[in-house]
């Protein structure tokens, strides 16, 4: 599934372009009690044919138990997208979307990349 143009946001990371969004309106999860957090999907602007979700670990501002708010910048997409490629994400190659978590500020493979 490919990244909606309308309220993506660009970056460029080593001379690619990738375009990256977070989903405005909360799901159910994301809202329920202290466990929304933010997600974040990003992928190739050039070939966008595997998109990157990242589950952070940063509360979901619509969450109810949220008391600080934790933005995500460029410079987090920046490293994310780093990071995503040192553990096998390739942003240009046709592939399902590939699922990452954040967890105490270091990214590791979601067990979705497994099946």
């Amino acid at each position: 599934m490919s990244i909606p143009t309308k309220g993506s946001r660009k970056i460029t990371v080593d001379e690619s372009n990738y375009k990256w969004l977070i989903r405005r309106k909360e799901t159910y999860n994301q809202v329920d009690y202290g466990y929304g957090k933010i997600h974040v999907a990003i992928e190739s602007e050039e070939k966008p044919n595997n998109t990157l979700i990242i589950y952070t670990d940063r509360p979901h501002p619509h969450d109810i138990a949220t008391n600080e708010i934790i933005p995500v910048t460029p410079i987090d997409i920046k490293n994310w997208i780093h990071e995503a490629i040192t553990i096998g994400w390739q942003p240009n190659k046709s592939g399902p979307q590939w699922h990452v978590i954040i967890k105490n500020g270091k990214m590791i493979m979601d067990k979705k990349n497994y099946s």
